[in-house]
């Protein structure tokens, strides 16, 4: 027989394709004659570089950038197997684990870092680039990552703006006649789950604010910039980003990767799938396991393991979940397209043990569900 495996990765345990090959060995050590395909895969948030490298026999480029504070931090991107495609997490370089807990301040953080590792991945003669937004500790609207573009954004004297998202406010002009040329031969493709618009109460400033170190008086003062931003992008660049659905994901990266790359904004799981060609393996398997850390109520809202599941039904597919753990209202996955989750831990331990156990378990519980689909098997061909 034939099966696709298509798991995320376990956070802080395993990476995708690590959780594959465990998969793999539990289920061949019962049915050692399957043929397995592996396809790690991600849905645009942490982890998807790895996974797509993986899947593609890609590389990671390691570079030091400008960090969210504006001071160095060691950052890379992937370059997938066909040599042709950049894949960049925008909180390598822009991430709220790059600042401190005491120091994270959402009026003067830089999306700088992001622009950087661009302008790095152009140096590889890529003609497509793939960004993951989320993580951010920034609240800029992308305006850092396009001045390390070439863009410049002026005051009224025809002075540099400040960085970051108070600096917004002071921003009269966007100039690009010094933007970096080879950014017209680029198609970028953007992961975004979010529907955020850039502003207003459920846009970048007042959603997404307070987890990076916003205060009241701090969301006032970004909405009012973005506001102001949003209206300078429209009457210098001609496009209209204010209520466009993900403009306010990643502190309105959303909004400045359409106005200034004039990128294509996706759910996370349709770009990776597409990017690792996962629906081709559909027609060739008759069963499919996907996977990830833990399975819960949220997992139905662009998570992996129910992105497989979906577009795994297109071809009636069984699709069996192996979970870290399992969490409130996890039920919901299977009305969409899931058939069983089989959590992993086989009694009580500490987080610690169950990160550390990781692989042992996820093979152990592979096999038993292959010593399953054997027996289901052997008693329907019985019949």
């Amino acid at each position: 027989m034939e099966i696709l495996i298509a798991p995320d990765s376990f956070k802080e345990s395993l990476t995708a394709i690590e959780v594959a090959n465990a998969i793999e060995t539990g289920w061949k050590s019962v049915l050692p004659e399957t043929e397995c395909f592996k396809i790690p895969v991600a849905d645009g948030g942490e982890g998807t570089v790895q996974s797509l490298v993986d899947a593609t026999n890609g590389q990671i480029v390691h570079t030091e950038v400008t960090g969210p504070l504006g001071e160095p931090v060691k950052a890379f991107y992937g370059i997938l197997g066909n040599q042709n495609t950049a894949v960049i997490e925008m909180s390598a370089a822009s991430g709220l684990h790059h600042v401190p807990m005491a120091q994270r301040n959402p009026l003067i953080t830089t999306t700088k870092g992001t622009g950087e590792l661009i302008l790095h991945a152009l140096n590889q003669k890529v003609d497509k680039i793939m960004i993951g937004l989320g993580g951010s500790a920034t609240n800029d609207a992308g305006a850092g990552m396009a001045k390390a573009l070439g863009y410049q954004f002026l005051d009224r004297r025809g002075n540099e703006i400040k960085e970051g998202g108070l600096g917004l406010i002071d921003c009269h002009h966007i100039d690009g006649s010094k933007v970096d040329e080879r950014l017209e031969n680029i198609k970028f493709e953007v992961a975004c789950d979010v529907e955020n618009p850039l502003i207003g109460i459920n846009g970048a400033s007042f959603v997404y604010g307070p987890q990076k170190g916003a205060t009241t008086e701090m969301i006032e003062k970004l909405e009012c910039s973005l506001v102001h931003f949003a209206s300078i992008i429209e009457k210098d660049l001609g496009v209209q980003v204010a209520n466009v659905k993900g403009a306010g994901a990643a502190g309105g990266m959303g909004a400045g990767a359409i106005a200034f790359l004039n990128a294509n904004l996706k759910k996370g799981f349709q770009l990776v799938s597409e990017a690792v060609s996962l629906e081709k393996y559909l027609e060739e398997v008759e069963l499919v396991i996907t996977g990830e850390g833990k399975i819960d109520g949220q997992s139905i809202y662009g998570k992996t393991p129910v992105g497989v599941a979906r577009l795994a039904k297109k071809y009636q597919l069984p699709v069996l979940v192996i979970a870290g753990s399992i969490g409130k209202d996890y039920e919901l996955v299977y009305k969409h397209g899931i058939d069983a989750v089989f959590p992993i831990l086989p009694s009580i331990c500490s987080v610690e043990e169950a990160l550390q156990n990781g692989r042992k378990n996820i093979e152990r519980t592979a096999s038993e569900i292959a010593k399953v689909w054997q027996m289901a098997n052997d008693k329907m061909g019985k019949m």
